[in-house]
């Protein structure tokens, strides 16, 4: 009879890690292949409405990646602009549409914004999601363009006038959940992204793979009984990108370079909790600030507290372009 005890205790303590092994390994394809949001003409007709509310001027802007994938998104100019752009990262399974909020207040106040589609999202291509490891070689990329698109518009005499017309004068970025995660390694990779809002951020992909190992409920239990599902997770996705996922790493980004960044965690936030932030803000070597918002889910901040939230991004990305 204890001898039975013992085998079913056994059991019952080796089955959830190996089960939890076999999840890893199944999903493993779904997370570098999340579902795409379509852009379809309804998002498009709402984001028309949007911009022509701030008297806005969108433009279809496609970048090619250094790997040959076709970026699409939209250029977007205030009527009075102020010589700054800020690039707009959307969460994953989202399009460019889903950062119209952020660029509605930001046009307002004169910021010239890049809404693109990450890779393998919205119009754009792309086999999969890597999660900032060739993200921030495409943001690269779109940041080249942006100045080229700058200086061929200034050789065009009808274009200008004959009036000044310099380069962009500041690049900045905000980007939520995956987005946030892709701005800051962006921002590592290339100085010429000089400041970076964050909200709801991964710390890197093994903290998130515990959070969704723990269902979203328990880190602990992702980080203990069920930790082979981050394993088999990570290392079933190495095998199919070829890519050391283990490496994507907002925490290390945001240590690499000392880039000025706010940080924004949603108090409530079961998806990507606090927890990945406070690293992220432990590590980072820049100026940096940090706001726990009351009461919020995942990247909720804005639907919260829109005026604080504008506020603060506004008053942050003020003191980069030098207002007093």
């Amino acid at each position: 009879m204890s001898k039975r005890l013992i085998r079913i205790a056994l059991i019952l303590l080796l089955l959830p890690p190996i089960l939890a092994a076999l999840a890893g390994w199944l999903v493993a394809p779904a997370y570098l292949h999340p579902i795409r949001r379509e852009l379809t003409p309804d998002l498009i007709r709402e984001a028309d409405t949007f911009f022509s509310v701030t008297h806005a001027d969108p433009e279809e802007f496609d970048v090619r990646a250094p790997d040959g994938v076709l970026l699409r998104g939209w250029k977007v100019t205030p009527r009075h602009p102020n010589g700054s752009w800020v690039l707009l990262f959307h969460g994953v399974a989202d399009n460019r549409v889903g950062v119209i909020g952020q660029s509605e207040f930001l046009l307002r106040a004169g910021y010239s914004v890049l809404m693109m589609d990450v890779r393998a999202h919205g119009a754009s291509e792309g086999r999969m999601a890597t999660y900032g490891w060739l993200e921030r070689n495409d943001s690269r990329a779109v940041i080249d363009a942006l100045f080229h698109d700058a200086q061929q518009r200034c050789l065009s005499i009808p274009y200008h006038g004959g009036n000044p017309c310099p380069p962009p004068r500041h690049i900045f970025a905000l980007g939520e959940s995956m987005g946030a995660g892709i701005a800051l390694q962006s921002a590592a990779a290339d100085p010429r992204m000089e400041a970076v809002v964050a909200e709801a951020s991964f710390a890197n992909l093994r903290e998130a793979a515990y959070d969704y190992a723990g269902l979203r409920k328990s880190p602990w239990l992702g980080k203990t009984l069920l930790r082979p599902f981050a394993w088999t997770l990570l290392y079933r996705g190495e095998k199919i990108t070829g890519f050391p996922l283990a490496e994507i790493s907002p925490v290390k980004a945001a240590a690499s370079r000392a880039f000025p960044v706010l940080l924004i965690c949603d108090e409530k936030d079961e998806a990507l909790p606090c927890r990945h932030t406070r690293m992220i803000y432990a590590a980072a070597r820049g100026p940096k600030q940090l706001w726990v918002v009351p009461g919020a889910y995942h990247t909720a901040a804005l639907g919260f507290y829109p005026e604080e939230f504008q506020r603060r991004v506004l008053a942050f990305f003020g003191t980069y372009r030098g207002e007093p």
